[in-house]
């Protein structure tokens, strides 16, 4: 009778010192799915157009005021003929094709958008960028022992943070900190993914993204 193998991805546990203190398992459904760039690219897309507000808008020439009375006769003049000198050409004149308010929103369906988290969560893993910590308490809300817990893992780019809830001595330590950027499980997104040069996984917050997205 053959063995079973254990092909259930792995990374390593830290501690808030940065030091190795053992392997957590991940979930294989989550952390080594097929990689659907073309899904990644569709979910980034709707979630940069979903955050356009769309109000732009400008007057066209109908709608700008003034303008009735015809400028100079139609004939005789040697100039081009006009109307009104609200048209597009004139100062003051309205907008050729002015924009209008529009909605940008773009659709996009539940079983693409898990699919395309999966991928991101995936991509991250094989680049080494997922890091596991323990747990995180600080002692006060200070920027410095945020800025030193950081500096123990090396970050250099953007870095996410994933809580599993909404912790105030966390997040006022974090809030000075320019490439930091905090999220909590259930409002990850595969933009921020995608854009964070580290992502930073409580152990408490891996168990709820593996509950939530698995």
């Amino acid at each position: 009778m053959k063995e079973e193998i254990n092909t259930m991805p792995k990374t390593s546990l830290y501690n808030m010192e940065g030091a190795a203190i053992g392997e957590v398992e991940l979930s294989e459904e989550i952390f080594a799915a097929p990689i659907n760039t073309a899904a990644m690219h569709l979910v980034v897309r709707s979630i940069l157009a979903n955050k356009r507000q769309g109000t732009q808008s400008a007057l066209t020439r109908g709608e700008v005021r003034g303008g009735g009375r015809k400028i100079y006769r139609q004939k005789g003049t040697g100039n081009a003929r006009h109307h009104g000198n609200r048209a597009p050409q004139f100062k003051h004149g309205g907008v050729v094709f002015a924009p209008k308010p529009r909605d940008y929103v773009i659709n996009v369906p539940k079983k693409v958008r898990r699919l395309a988290f999966k991928s991101a969560m995936t991509s991250k893993l094989n680049a080494g960028e997922i890091i596991v910590v323990d747990e995180l308490k600080l002692a006060e809300a200070k920027t410095k022992l945020m800025a030193k817990f950081l500096g123990n893992f090396e970050t250099k780019n953007t870095t996410m943070l994933v809580l599993p809830g909404r912790d105030e001595t966390i997040l006022r330590a974090a809030g000075n900190i320019e490439k930091l950027e905090t999220s909590y499980v259930n409002t990850l997104n595969v933009y921020d993914i995608l854009k964070a040069g580290k992502i930073i996984l409580t152990k408490d917050a891996l168990k709820g993204v593996e509950e939530v997205y698995a």
